[in-house]
């Protein structure tokens, strides 16, 4: 449902309920939404109930924090074209019923959600078949965090100290090497001493074009 003949008042409180429910996980009050927007609680209340009558919104009388953009509304600001539509689910194993599910998936809020440091993200295309046991393979494309520390078992983006970069799974030892893993047997673990290599990044997602 695009926007359905919304007042410019309607859409920016609309939009403020979006983004305190994506930044914060809850809605804001009506006296919330009056400061923020400079109006009073009543009239934030009259607003409120005409978006609701016109299907927009849903709210809880008894509830403080209930006020809930209807599923199916999609802002101005989200007919963007990283954001598909998500019908339903399909079994990659045994067969189940195809239900349709009208919803969105906004692949730019997967890897870049609203209140995040979006700035520290970045995207590498994959070159070989090292990884490929982890499901990344040559062509791909995958988004990563800019960290300078890992976990063990985090997939990372490393520069050894010959000014190589490579993208493998980070495995710490305890005599103060570090085992770069790939995940395809053909290829051994790089290993080297802490100090041979730099942390660029974590793989926190991987895009992938037929």
């Amino acid at each position: 449902m695009a926007n359905p003949n919304l007042t410019p008042k309607q859409l920016k409180i609309l939009t403020l309920i979006r983004d305190t429910r994506l930044s914060r996980g809850y809605s804001p009050t009506m006296q919330e939404l009056g400061e923020a927007l400079g109006v009073s609680k009543v009239t934030i209340f009259e607003h409120v109930e005409a978006l609701i009558k016109k299907g927009c919104l849903t709210r809880d009388p008894n509830k403080a924090r209930s006020l809930e953009l209807s599923p199916d509304l999609e802002l101005p600001d989200e007919q963007r074209s990283t954001r598909l539509p998500l019908v339903g689910s399909i079994a990659a194993g045994s067969p189940i019923d195809a239900v349709e599910d009208r919803e969105h998936l906004d692949l730019e809020t997967i890897f870049a959600p609203p209140g995040t440091n979006n700035a520290n993200k970045f995207v590498l295309k994959v070159r070989g078949d090292s990884m490929i046991d982890c499901h990344i393979a040559d062509g791909d494309f995958v988004v990563c965090e800019q960290r300078n520390a890992a976990r063990n078992g985090d997939i990372v983006v490393a520069l050894l100290d010959t000014g190589e970069a490579t993208l493998k799974t980070y495995r710490p030892q305890r005599d103060g090497t570090v085992h770069l893993e790939p995940a395809n047997e053909k290829y051994q673990p790089i290993v080297v001493r802490k100090e041979q290599l730099q942390i660029q990044g974590v793989c926190i997602g991987v895009i992938r074009q037929y």
